[in-house]
């Protein structure tokens, strides 16, 4: 069965925080982390102050090595002899510019690069009115951030961000973006030619010790997939659909906020 990976933790605000920030940091969207702490949105948050944070997620699949991404998910999962070493919260491509689903391999890693601005985005900049660069060199304005892994897709890549903040949003023109912290870890454990898998899985669902988790993302891409007819039938399949709360999972699914939640039917379980 898959993995449920992460928790659920308290958080203490740090000086310029915001639940955008918290989120994109843990991998929770700010909306979830406003309805489960009774706060707004936009709320003003002060330095100390508790959040509780609860970012389960289940592993899609598991592979032999490389990176496994789950778009609807907004995950990065990396992989060595089967086991699990690291998950991390990405930033994607926007629905208008989507990041390709695959297999791939990193085909060039660097640091400290250029950005060579693609055409189409300079086109994008044109429309826009703003000054169209042609190339950004290192710096604190290279979209790039520090580190940068290309991808044999589409001349995408892995790389981090001078905007931290757009980390687990559908922001991109089609790369991976890593919280600087994320990439400079996976950039020094990953060598070129390492092998990976993009793929698009809104509907998870798996058992960990005892317990059937649910987690249900919003279809961003407007794939298909999220269904009650879907989660029947991902039940029938892992064969758990007698131990199943149907009135959570019915409320997991209209929910669609991403989390794994408990959905076994005994007395104890809940959306918690």
């Amino acid at each position: 069965m898959l993995t449920v990976t992460d928790g659920v933790f308290d958080y203490s605000v740090q000086a310029g925080d915001s639940l955008t920030k918290i989120g994109a940091r843990f991998g929770v969207a700010p909306e979830v982390l406003a309805r489960e702490n009774a706060l707004k949105v936009n709320a003003h948050l002060n330095p100390g102050q508790k959040i509780t944070i609860d970012n389960r997620h289940i592993v899609p699949a598991v592979l032999e090595n490389g990176l496994l991404i789950n778009l609807p998910q907004r995950m990065l999962y990396f992989f060595r002899d089967a086991q699990l070493v690291a998950a991390y919260p990405v930033g994607l491509g926007k629905p208008t510019w989507q990041t390709p689903a695959g297999e791939f391999s990193i085909i060039n890693k660097s640091d400290n690069k250029t950005w060579v601005v693609p055409r189409s985005i300079q086109e994008e900049m044109r429309r826009a009115g703003k000054e169209v660069k042609t190339r950004v060199p290192p710096g604190p304005d290279n979209p790039l951030g520090k580190y940068w892994m290309g991808l044999s897709l589409d001349s995408i890549g892995i790389h981090g961000t001078i905007a931290p903040a757009s980390v687990y949003h559908f922001q991109s023109h089609g790369c991976i973006r890593l919280h600087p912290d994320d990439i400079e870890a996976l950039f020094a454990q990953v060598s070129q030619g390492a092998a990976g898998r993009i793929i698009y899985d809104p509907l998870l669902m798996t058992e960990s010790a005892g317990r059937i988790f649910l987690e249900v993302q919003r279809d961003s891409y407007n794939r298909g997939g999220v269904s009650m007819a879907a989660l029947k039938q991902l039940a029938r399949e892992k064969s758990l659909t007698e131990r199943i709360d149907w009135g959570h999972a019915e409320n997991v699914l209209k929910l669609k906020d991403g989390i794994a939640r408990d959905i076994t039917a005994t007395p104890s379980s809940g959306l918690h």
